[in-house]
């Protein structure tokens, strides 16, 4: 069955005089409450029954409905599905957020072994400019994995500055040591990034107890909302649907960035989990599909060099006009392809410096494109009239 859903929060049914009071096990006084629409329901549909069908944490909701004549005290895990004689309506989740569309993992411009902030800055302003959704800072494409502890700091607080609440600002918190991993994530949440990307341990890993273990610790020790992020490729470790299902449960745990490239196991994601997590996907040439699956959008790439044009993908896709939408991707898919001939970020950083939004400097072990791959860069971008 196909059920109506309402985002939360919201007070109860407008045309129910009830009040709501709420009871939390935690004691932690948060009042949420969540409207139930009910279209047409009334005391003539009888008794109402209440299925419980998954309680994502330990928030409970407590009703005192005089509306129906038999009357009803329960209290009901959340989320709950209502079924009365005119349907069934779904109390939707309430996690919000943090952007619908595409946000760019943005490049970090390097100028004689230093980070280049005059260009930080005209990119910053060029992807708003262009319309992009969020910017993603030291994340894979902003090297991070070469950027010292003071570097890393200074690149996030900068971005957040910069960009001054115009867009979300999502931090690259991620590491291998859970610990380094938090100190840098409540450091972001101090100096006011909007959300976290915080990537899979890579190198040693994690069994699937240690996944959660590490992302809940992370979780319990800040204040800003999570996206995880799945990119075995580069980690060696897969985020599985088990691991997917435990971590729903947590409040502020409330995205992923799919880059594993397997469209069974995201829409196996979605399908158990959609209402728990936003999906990104994590590669600009699954864009369509996974938004057609029920994504939310991208975190990409592509839009360092095209930030407008990954935008309207996503919202042909948010508007439902997924043709248009597959129509415009596979007219970039050479461009796409072209960006990821070396490993990333090599050919963005060279597309951004032949567009002369920066200087083609990388740190090792990253370096140059090889010449024929670079000539295929620069005619893809070409031939979209980039150059």
């Amino acid at each position: 069955m196909q059920l109506p859903s309402v985002e939360g929060p919201y007070p109860f049914d407008a045309d129910c005089e009830c009040t709501t009071p709420k009871s939390c096990r935690s004691g932690c006084g948060r009042g949420w409450s969540v409207r139930l629409k009910a279209d047409g329901l009334s005391s003539n549909d009888g008794e109402l029954s209440v299925i419980v069908e998954y309680s994502i944490h330990t928030h409970i909701l407590y009703y005192n409905c005089s509306r129906f004549s038999t009357g009803f005290l329960f209290f009901y895990h959340y989320p709950t599905i209502f079924y009365s004689t005119k349907g069934a309506y779904i109390m939707s989740k309430f996690k919000k957020s943090i952007f619908t569309g595409a946000a760019t993992a943005i490049i970090t411009p390097f100028k004689n072994g230093a980070i280049d902030y005059e260009s930080f800055g005209k990119i910053i302003e060029a992807q708003i400019a262009g319309g992009i959704d969020g910017i993603v800072v030291a994340g894979t494409t902003g090297e991070a994995a070469t950027l010292t502890h003071e570097e890393h700091c200074e690149c996030i607080k900068y971005v957040v500055e910069k960009v001054e609440g115009r867009v979300p600002v999502i931090a690259g918190t991620g590491s291998n040591d859970t610990a380094y991993g938090i100190e840098l994530s409540k450091y972001a949440c101090e100096v006011g990034a909007d959300a976290l990307l915080l990537v899979t341990p890579y190198y040693n890993k994690a069994t699937p107890k240690g996944l959660i273990k590490n992302f809940l610790e992370t979780a319990e020790a800040t204040d800003k909302p999570i996206i995880l992020y799945n990119v075995p490729s580069r980690t060696g470790c897969n985020i599985s649907l088990p691991v997917y299902r435990e971590l729903a449960k947590h409040e502020r745990i409330v995205a992923v960035k799919e880059a594993s490239g397997n469209i069974s196991a995201i829409a196996e994601l979605i399908a158990e989990c959609g209402d728990y997590y936003d999906v990104y996907s994590g590669n600009d040439d699954q864009i369509v599909p996974i938004m057609s699956l029920g994504g939310k959008g991208v975190i990409s790439v592509l839009s360092n060099i095209l930030p407008k044009e990954t935008h309207d993908i996503c919202e042909l896709c948010l508007n439902g006009n997924y043709p248009a939408a597959a129509k415009t991707q596979l007219d970039y898919l050479k461009l796409i392809n072209a960006l990821f001939c070396e490993v990333n970020p090599v050919p963005v950083k060279t597309a951004m410096a032949e567009l002369g939004m920066c200087d083609i400097e990388m740190r090792l072990p990253l370096c140059e494109m090889e010449d024929a791959n670079k000539q295929k860069l620069v005619d893809a971008m070409k031939a979209h009239g980039i150059l």
